[in-house]
């Protein structure tokens, strides 16, 4: 009986045979989406992803006797046809190219008769005869079965659920096709070696250890009586919601409560009373990300080791796509760079993952195999979004479709948690033509306003937003302060003012590396606590995340969430006799980052203007509440052209341009690792490996303390002149990544960060 190959041979002279194949993925595909209505069409996907490799042409590509051969469209018609699944046969046609379009007129086109007679990416099927496909794979003892449930009915209609309804079953499919194949490519004569599996959650033992450190941190420390009482109040709040069913949540309450710990405490506990596998921590700053990661890391990992929280980010791998089309090429080097490539983007394999908005939501409207490859973890979940008000308003009704449908279908929870609670349950019925139950969570804290009020530590001192101040004023006003942070909105602002008030000050903004800003921090900290003059003028960038305590602090008008953060930097601790100073100033030289940060500051005027500054009450939730209604009322979220834009894409079932379209980050970025003097051993010795071996996953670890991120430069922008391109390892020399090395050392200045001088004597290809 003749034989048919998946791959390749292994190192050891052993082939994987497709049948072998065809089952592993399909029982494992099913255990990822054990007890969800998906398993039906996932087993079935996973018997006919590679159905087309039992096709003479492929196998003679095996052989190195053919190329550009189609062995996946096969199985994806076969679904379609025969077995009436559509996601199935989506998901699999996606899985080398990224999912398509789902539309009957696209699916249509998945018909041999037709590819045979012209294919869209000029591909040749492996087998012209399905029938001859289908002995073989009867032959092989394999038998696909009907699914008793599907995503589609007989209509194929698109939506933001249906779609997630696919990428769901995707993502099984991709990761077990991969680890599958892995194994094949990683084993020996007695058969495939699989990776270990993540560590379990063990939430019991988790809850346990956690609650013993919080209960240490309490006796250890000097906090104030009032402090404890609220950081005990929440903890018991988050312990006792958390018996509630899975579903959505919000988590209202204000700095310095303990928010970190409390959300996990209630996670923990979520998941020993539900069954939950997986906590996913989402935060929209890589500062923060690091920050918490240590805290976690710190209370787990000696007792559970190093891989119990994983962090995933765009500076801990690759993290997309390379190639637009994904064909296997089946040979040892190809799998070693694709393992590599692939390895350097997890599947969240953990049981504690702290990750990004970028990374996060980016994946629940992604087409490409490596962004959607972790999403079936979160199938019975819990995923805490930190700093909720940070989730971008012009994508709000998409995203909280999104959300509530995967916490619905898919038993996870998600908790909103943040001290500026945004209204989005005034969006409930714009959400709900998407996703049937809208948008309605629980809080977890019954009554947030009791925490407010014990916390108080400051007055806000409100200026006319219609009269500006100049930077030598302000300045002025600054050093009259023995300690003080200013905190405006713009780097040209932060650098002018810094200039202003002296080269004695400290300057942060994200111009600095994060070894820089790290540095700075620690020398402001010693300051403040030995009770030194100290002056730090900073963009936005210190106010999430950044455990630095102020008796005064001035803030540029800005959206009012930006401004209660900042007043979260001033008598951090309340250890003042009496309550710190907010001052709120107009800069002469107005001006805003882009998206809706201009209109949300315009709003935050204009309530100073109706209401007067004495009626201003951040620290009660509902006010907050009001504020968000109203930026909502005016922005209309639901109807800005990024959404509507989006929605078209969504109603036409175009996978790859909702990709497109869902971008938090609109403009392309790129890292640049910079020559920060205190660390310039390190940067050398890291612009040697570039140039020796490439881009690696210890180098991007590496590198991390060094990375800036800038917005693509125009082609013909000086600055690409200093920039030298790090190629990625085991890859062709005229294929690089988004990873640069800045050559000009004198642009790094040592208060300011990157400033490049504009012209350049050097022309680097």
């Amino acid at each position: 009986m003749r034989q048919y190959f998946a791959h390749s041979a292994n190192k050891t002279g052993k082939r994987h045979e497709v049948a072998e194949h065809l089952s592993s993925v399909s029982r494992m595909i099913c255990d990822f989406l054990a007890d969800n209505q998906l398993v039906g069409e996932a087993s079935l996907a996973g018997l006919l992803h590679d159905f087309g490799k039992y096709g003479d042409l492929f196998q003679a590509r095996l052989r190195g006797e053919a190329k550009k051969i189609d062995h996946w469209s096969l199985g994806a018609w076969l679904a379609l046809a025969e077995y009436k699944s559509v996601a199935a046969a989506m998901a699999i046609q996606g899985h080398h190219i990224g999912l398509q379009y789902l539309s009957k007129d696209y699916l249509r086109y998945l018909d041999p008769d037709r590819l045979s007679e012209r294919h869209p990416l000029q591909l040749q099927l492996s087998e012209a005869d399905l029938n001859v496909l289908k002995l073989r794979l009867g032959s092989d003892e394999l038998q696909p079965q009907m699914p008793r449930h599907s995503v589609f009915g007989r209509s194929i209609e698109s939506g933001i659920d249906r779609m997630l309804d696919v990428r769901m079953l995707f993502s099984a499919l991709v990761d077990a096709d991969f680890l599958d194949t892995e194994a094949h490519f990683n084993g020996g004569l007695e058969g495939k070696r699989y990776r270990q599996r993540g560590l379990e959650l063990q939430p019991e033992r988790a809850l346990e250890i956690l609650l013993g450190h919080i209960e240490q941190l309490q006796a250890q420390s000097n906090t104030p009586e009032n402090v404890i009482g609220v950081r005990q109040s929440l903890l018991t709040s988050c312990l006792k919601a958390s018996e509630k069913e899975p579903g959505l949540f919000t988590l209202t309450a204000p700095t310095g409560s303990g928010k970190t710990l409390s959300m996990l405490a209630f996670a923990l506990r979520h998941a020993i009373k539900h069954g939950l596998h997986h906590i996913v921590v989402v935060i929209p700053y890589l500062s923060i990300i690091e920050q918490t990661s240590e805290i976690y890391r710190h209370i787990f990992s000696p007792h559970f080791g190093a891989n119990y929280v994983l962090e995933h980010h765009s500076l801990a791998g690759l993290g997309y796509e390379k190639s637009k089309n994904d064909n296997e090429s089946n040979t040892d080097e190809r799998i070693a760079t694709e393992r590599q490539r692939r390895l350097l983007s997890e599947n969240w394999d953990a049981p504690l993952i702290v990750t990004t908005n970028v990374q996060m939501l980016e994946s629940l409207f992604s087409n490409r195999p490596s962004a959607c490859r972790k999403l079936h973890r979160l199938a019975h979940s819990v995923i805490l979004f930190d700093e909720a008000q940070t989730l971008p308003a012009e994508f709000a009704v998409p995203t909280l479709s999104a959300l509530s449908h995967l916490a619905n279908v898919y038993d996870s929870s998600i908790v909103f948690s943040t001290a500026t609670q945004p209204a989005f349950t005034h969006l409930h019925d714009a959400v709900k033509l998407h996703c049937v139950q809208g948008w309605q969570p629980k809080e977890i804290v019954p009554e947030p306003e009791n925490l407010f009020a014990p916390l108080r530590r400051t007055q806000i001192v409100w200026s006319n937003p219609d009269k500006d101040v100049s930077w030598d004023e302000l300045s002025n006003s600054i050093k009259r302060h023995q300690q003080a942070l200013c905190i405006v909105n713009l780097k040209k602002h932060a650098k002018e003012l810094w200039e202003k008030v002296g080269e004695t000050s400290f300057h942060l903004s994200t111009n600095l590396c994060p070894a820089h800003r790290r540095d700075v921090l620690d020398k402001v900290k010693y300051r403040l606590k030995s009770n030194q003059p100290v002056h730090l003028i900073a963009t936005q960038c210190i106010e999430a995340g950044v455990d630095i305590d102020f008796p005064d602090v001035y803030r540029a008008y800005a959206p009012l969430d930006a401004i209660i953060q900042a007043a979260g930097r001033c008598n951090r601790e309340g250890k003042k006799s009496n309550l710190g100073n907010v001052f709120v100033f107009m800069p002469e030289d107005e001006g805003y980052p882009g998206g809706g940060y201009k209109q949300a500051a315009q709003i935050t005027k204009m309530i100073i203007r109706r209401l007067g500054s004495d009626n201003i009450k951040l620290d009660e939730p509902e006010f907050i509440t009001n504020y968000y209604r109203e930026l909502y009322d005016i922005s209309k979220p639901e109807a800005a052209k990024k959404t509507q834009h989006l929605l078209e894409y969504v109603n036409a079932g175009s996978f790859p341009d909702v990709t497109k379209e869902y971008r938090l980050i609109s403009q392309d970025a790129i890292n640049v690792v910079v020559p920060y003097q205190s660390l310039i051993d390190e940067f050398l010795s890291m612009q040697d490996e570039a140039d020796n071996m490439g881009l690696t996953a210890d180098w991007i670890r590496r590198a991390r303390q060094l990375a800036i991120s800038l917005y693509r430069p125009k082609h013909d922008d000086t600055i690409w002149d200093a920039l030298i391109p790090v190629k990625v390892a085991g890859r062709k020399y005229t294929e690089q990544s988004d990873w640069f090395i800045y050559i000009v050392e004198k642009d790094y200045h040592p208060k300011l960060g990157l400033v490049p001088s504009g012209t350049f004597n050097t022309w680097i290809a």
